[in-house]
């Protein structure tokens, strides 16, 4: 019977660290291959292969598009593409970013759920917002196991928070135990993938497809959730909802994708740049008015001139209000909010 040995791992920020203690316990003989999704800059290259390589004792690398997939072997997603596994091989896309982020920890997710069913280990470790929450839920829904960092110890501990919050999780351990639970759950045998309704299954598919970069669009994917009043903060496209028990997520029908968390974020954050850009525009507008009054008084014109700067001056006091406006404006998640009810006062 087949083993438990497709291992998926999803972490943002003080990712590093934690990835380079679970790295140094893994024996040289490992009988998994383990596939890591860590949000980096997507302007800059991942030195992340290096840095497990001289951490642990297992081969470390950037995968190729349609590399064929190797026990014992550690596959980084590189920077600015999704990681999908499908038919045995490691896909390398620059599909729609998924909350935010490209690589998507729940894109890398989602297709070994698909693809391998009950193999799957997924590990959620340190990370902000919960990108990973609905990646874990499609690797229980397929009879995966469900693995997080122990909350209490994560640098940050939001993202095994929500899918500790949102999923039925089987282990919560830090990370010097969890080599050793990994090992043990890789010798198991599994059983085979269970069926999707039609309906579900079609979804995933078509999600998995759309992180590979086929065409949103094309795919129906707005058939395929319930259709709401907002709009895509990425590219201003009509957004669906999609639920998976009591996650609910939105998808646009370009391809991006957000939790509701990760769509509270960006749209606060679009709001802050929305008053920017008039704070920007109204400075520019001074800027011109007192040109122009400067040109009129000096070609004798004093009476438009004045007409002019009185303009100006009225600009002028609106963009202060404005600039003192956005400081006011909230960077909101369920994070902060969370967080703000906790303070006194």
């Amino acid at each position: 019977m087949a083993k438990r040995n497709i291992i998926v791992i999803g972490a943002s920020a003080g990712g590093v660290y934690a990835l380079k203690e679970l790295v140094a316990t893994l024996p040289p003989d490992f009988h998994a291959s383990l596939f890591i999704v860590l949000h980096v800059s997507s302007h800059s290259p991942s030195f992340l292969p290096e840095i497990l390589t001289v951490s642990g004792a297992l081969p470390v690398v950037h995968p190729q598009d349609g590399e064929v997939i190797q026990t014992g072997k550690i596959y980084v997603a590189p920077p600015d593409h999704h990681m999908l596994v499908e038919h045995d091989q490691v896909i390398v896309k620059k599909g729609p970013k998924e909350n935010r982020f490209r690589p998507s920890i729940d894109a890398l997710f989602r297709s070994a759920a698909y693809s391998y069913g009950p193999r799957v280990i997924g590990i959620v470790l340190t990370g902000m917002l919960n990108d990973g929450t609905s990646g874990m839920w499609s690797v229980k829904r397929l009879g995966g196991i469900g693995i997080i960092q122990e909350p209490r110890e994560a640098i940050y501990p939001s993202m095994p928070d929500s899918v500790l919050e949102y999923v039925d999780v089987d282990y919560i351990v830090p990370i010097s135990k969890m080599a050793f639970l990994l090992e043990d759950l890789i010798k198991e045998s599994v059983s085979e993938k269970p069926d999707l309704p039609a309906k579900e299954d079609e979804l995933m598919v078509t999600e998995i497809n759309i992180a590979a970069q086929e065409n949103a669009f094309e795919l129906g994917i707005q058939d395929m959730g319930e259709p709401t009043r907002l709009t895509c903060p990425e590219c201003n496209g009509a957004l669906v909802s999609i639920k998976e028990g009591k996650i609910i997520r939105y998808r646009c029908h370009t391809g991006h994708a957000f939790t509701a968390n990760a769509l509270l974020a960006e749209t606060t954050k679009s709001v802050e740049d929305s008053f920017w850009k008039a704070i920007r525009s109204l400075e520019e507008t001074v800027m011109l008015l007192e040109q122009s009054g400067k040109q009129l008084a000096e070609g004798g014109n004093t009476v438009a001139a004045q007409q002019f700067m009185e303009k100006a001056r009225e600009a002028r006091e609106r963009a202060k209000k404005t600039h003192e406006f956005v400081f006011q404006q909230e960077q909101l998640s369920e994070d902060s909010i969370k967080e703000s009810k906790r303070k006194p006062g």
